[in-house]
C-alpha cells in the first residue's frame, strides 16, 4: 500500500499527478492477499453455481410460491448500487458541482462493476444457463419474444442501454488520465497504457472533441438514471401480486437506488482514502457533501415507506392490508424493522455536522445503510411472494448454503474487481481535479485552519 502523503496546503498540478500515480505503483503483499481472498470466495461461489447447474435449482431454497428470492434481490440491489455512479458523474457534472471532481471516478467505476455483478444474477437464476439467450428479446419461432407488454423486455433494453452508455462515458473520461500515466510509466505498463490511451496526445482538436462528446454523453446518461431503476421497479409493479402492485414503486426505487449507491461510494472511499494514501485528494469536505446526499435520500425513502403504508390503509383492500400486516408483524417482520432502523433512523445521525466529517462514524452508518437496503429488496420481493391471494398457498422460504455462498461471492467479485482497478488505472481523475484545483485548495486550507 502507498505510504501516507504529506499534505500540501496549496497543491499544484504536479502534486495531483504524483498523488494519483503513486497509487498505481507496484502493490505490496497485503494488497495481493486481499485480492486473493476476494477471488477465493469467487471461486467457492463459482463451484456452488456449478453444483447448482449440475443438480438443478432444487439445491436452492426456491419453492412455490417463493420463486424469486435471494438471486433477484441481489440483482435489484446491485442495479441500485450502480445508480449513484451516473448521478455523480453525469448529473452533477451538468450542474457543475464543485465537490464531484475527486469522487466521480470511483463512483463511475463502482457503477460498471455493480452492473457487471447484477448481470450475473439473471443467469445464475436460470436452471439451464446455456439457454441464457432466451432472456433476450429476439424474434423466435415460439413467439415468446419480443413481448413488448412484458416489463422483462423493458428491463433488457434499459439495463443494456445503461451499461453501454455508462461504460462509454467511463472509458472516455479515462483517456486523458491514461495518457498521463503512459508518460510516467515504463516497461509493460507503458505498452499497456499506450494501447488503452488510443492515441491520445492532448491536442487542441482532441480536447475540443472530447469536451463536446463528454457533455453530450452526460446529457444522454442523465435520463438513464431515472429510467433504469424505474423499469426495474415495473418488473414488480406491473404484477397483480399484493405488495408489488403499487404506483409509487418507480420514484421509490429510484430514491432507494441513489441512497444505497451513494452509501456504497462512501463505504469504498473511506478505507480507500487511508489505504491508498490519498488524504490530500479526498478531504472531509467531499465526504460531508456525500453524507448530505445520503441524508436527503434517506428522508425521501422514509417518506416512501410512510406513503406506502398510508395508501394500503386508505385503499381498504383487505388482501393488501393482510400482506402489509404480515410484512410488519409476520415471521419476517424483524427484517422490516431492521430495514427501518438502518434506512430511516440511523441516517438521521447525519444531521450532525460533526458526524458527517467523522469518517469512522460515517463509514459505520453507510454499512448499516447497505444492510438495510439489501433487506428492503428482500422484504419486497420474497416477503410479498410468501403471502399471495390464496392463504392455502402461503409458504416460507429459507435460503440454502448455495444462495448464501453465491451472494457472498458476488460481493467478493465486486470488491476484487474494484481493488484491481485501483492499482492499474487512475482511481481519481487527474484531469478534472486540476480543473477544480481551486476548490481542492480551499478545502485543504479549511482543514488546516480547523486543526490549528
Amino acid at each position: 500500500m502507498a505510504a501516507a502523503l504529506k499534505q500540501p496546503v496549496a497543491p499544484n498540478f504536479g502534486d495531483i499527478d504524483r498523488s494519483v500515480l503513486r497509487v498505481m505503483e507496484a502493490a505490496g503483499r497485503a494488497y495481493w492477499i486481499w485480492v486473493g481472498f476476494c477471488f477465493t470466495l469467487v471461486a467457492i461461489a463459482g463451484a456452488m453455481w456449478a453444483r447448482q447447474i449440475y443438480s438443478g435449482l432444487g439445491v436452492t431454497g426456491l419453492r412455490q410460491p417463493v420463486m424469486w428470492a435471494v438471486y433477484i434481490t441481489n440483482f435489484v440491489f446491485w442495479v441500485g448500487i450502480a445508480h449513484s455512479g451516473t448521478l455523480i458523474s453525469a448529473i452533477l457534472f451538468l450542474f457543475r458541482t464543485k465537490w464531484r471532481t475527486a469522487v466521480y471516478r470511483a463512483a463511475e467505476t463502482m457503477t460498471i462493476f455493480a452492473v457487471a455483478t447484477a448481470g450475473l444474477f439473471p443467469l445464475i437464476h436460470l436452471g439451464r444457463v446455456w439457454f441464457f439467450y432466451w432472456l433476450l428479446p429476439y424474434p423466435n419461432e415460439r413467439y415468446l419474444q419480443p413481448d413488448f407488454r412484458s416489463p422483462l423486455v423493458w428491463d433488457a433494453f434499459a439495463v443494456g442501454t445503461y451499461l453501454t452508455t455508462s461504460t462509454l462515458f467511463w472509458t472516455m473520461g479515462l483517456l486523458p488520465d491514461i495518457a498521463n500515466a503512459r508518460e510516467a510509466a515504463s516497461g509493460w505498463r507503458k505498452k499497456f497504457y499506450t494501447a488503452l490511451a488510443m492515441g491520445w496526445q492532448g491536442t487542441d482538436r482532441q480536447w475540443r472533441h472530447y469536451s463536446m462528446a463528454y457533455l453530450l454523453l452526460a446529457g444522454l446518461a442523465t435520463p438513464l438514471v431515472i429510467s433504469v431503476h424505474s423499469v426495474v421497479s415495473w418488473d414488480f409493479a406491473m404484477a397483480q401480486l399484493p405488495g408489488w402492485h403499487s404506483t409509487i414503486f418507480a420514484p421509490y426505487f429510484v430514491a432507494g437506488a441513489i441512497f444505497s449507491g451513494v452509501a456504497m461510494v462512501l463505504t469504498l472511499l473511506i478505507p480507500m482514502r487511508k489505504w491508498l494514501g490519498i488524504e490530500d485528494l479526498l478531504t472531509p469536505w467531499h465526504f460531508d457533501n456525500l453524507a448530505k446526499v445520503v441524508l436527503l435520500t434517506s428522508l425521501v425513502v422514509s417518506y416512501a415507506y410512510v406513503t406506502e403504508a398510508f395508501m394500503t390503509w386508505y385503499a381498504g383492500d383487505p388482501i393488501e392490508q393482510m400482506t402489509f400486516h404480515m410484512r410488519y408483524f409476520g415471521a419476517w417482520g424483524w427484517m422490516y424493522w431492521v430495514m427501518v432502523l438502518c434506512n430511516c433512523l440511523i441516517p438521521l445521525l447525519l444531521f450532525s455536522p460533526r458526524i458527517r466529517v467523522n469518517l469512522t462514524a460515517l463509514w459505520i452508518i453507510t454499512i448499516f445503510v447497505n444492510i438495510g437496503m439489501w433487506f428492503e429488496r428482500f422484504v419486497i420481493i420474497a416477503g410479498s411472494l410468501t403471502v399471495n391471494f390464496e392463504p392455502s398457498q402461503w409458504a416460507g422460504y429459507h435460503p440454502s448454503i448455495t444462495e448464501i455462498a453465491i451472494t457472498i461471492g458476488s460481493f467478493a467479485w465486486f470488491l476484487g474487481l474494484f481493488s484491481l482497478f485501483t492499482k492499474f488505472l487512475p482511481i481519481v481523475s487527474m484531469t478534472e481535479l486540476k480543473e477544480g484545483i481551486i476548490w481542492l485548495r480551499k478545502a485543504l486550507q479549511r482543514e488546516v485552519a480547523k486543526a490549528a
